[in-house]
């Protein structure tokens, strides 16, 4: 992203917040709390910039989960280990899918929901299914064989924008890759291969919602994003350019900015 570019997000950032702080003030001196659903193998990293970016806008908290074998499961300790009342949520990848499922389980506690490059159906049938199921026991195959690190430089290149390849933004999420275990990877695989199916549950929604997908996403691609926007009444669909899948850190301003205009997003 060119400099006059980063000088117009962060530019609308500021507008955004001081947008809200008015409004919000108006309303009241508590800020909203924002729950921030890492990924697969992704902690507070995965979220760094957007904490940082919103904490004049909202009390942003990231739920840990890494060593859960289920998405119900990451779900219930999401909402266990949630302030009391309502709540803004936002779930990347293996995150989104958490959060779709804390949606079904507490609609009436969901204040706004965003989706960052993920996806809303179970494992497919048949050979689709046979090939994602092999490809990610290979992944941990090789976690267990070579470490956390090397098995997340192969698996990270089809992650990112091939610009981040090489840079500070791609060792710092193999870095992070390289704080769990492969325990901790054989839990969460285990849990995206017997994902529930929210199918059922996109027009459901009535809620604020927010789709967010990296151009060159190839794990979730825009056309999934694009799927799930016809399905969930008014949902808006804000496309990441020259980013991967993990938007949140290589495009970090963009999608802060992307999420301060959710959070002023005026409901009911």
């Amino acid at each position: 992203m060119g400099a006059a570019n980063r000088s117009l997000i962060d530019l609308k950032l500021a507008s955004t917040q001081k947008a809200a702080k008015l409004t919000g003030s108006a309303r009241t001196m508590t800020k909203p709390v924002l729950l921030l659903l890492p990924g697969l193998l992704c902690d507070e990293a995965n979220w760094a910039a957007q904490c940082a970016d919103l904490a004049g806008m909202a009390d942003c908290r990231v739920p840990a989960y890494p060593t859960l074998d289920s998405i119900e499961a990451m779900a219930e300790h999401v909402l266990a280990t949630a302030p009391p009342g309502g709540f803004a949520m936002a779930g990347h990848s293996m995150g989104g899918r958490v959060a779709l499922e804390v949606l079904r389980r507490a609609p009436e506690r969901i204040e706004r929901l965003a989706l960052l490059d993920t996806g809303f159906q179970a494992l497919a049938a048949g050979e689709a299914g046979e090939k994602e199921r092999a490809g990610r026991h290979q992944l941990l195959a090789l976690a267990q064989s070579e470490g956390m690190r090397a098995m997340g430089t192969q698996w990270a290149c089809g992650m990112v924008h091939p610009s981040r390849l090489g840079t500070p933004v791609f060792e710092a999420i193999l870095d992070m890759i390289a704080r769990h275990t492969p325990a901790m990877f054989a839990a969460q695989i285990q849990a995206l291969l017997a994902r529930p199916d929210a199918s059922a549950l996109l027009p459901q929604i009535r809620c604020p919602t927010l789709l967010l997908c990296g151009r060159d996403d190839l794990w979730s691609p825009l056309v999934r994003h694009e799927s799930m926007q016809r399905a969930i009444p008014g949902a808006r669909l804000e496309v990441i350019e020259l980013s991967g899948h993990m938007t949140t850190m290589e495009q970090p301003r963009a999608v802060s900015q992307a999420l301060a205009q959710w959070l002023a997003l005026r409901h009911g």
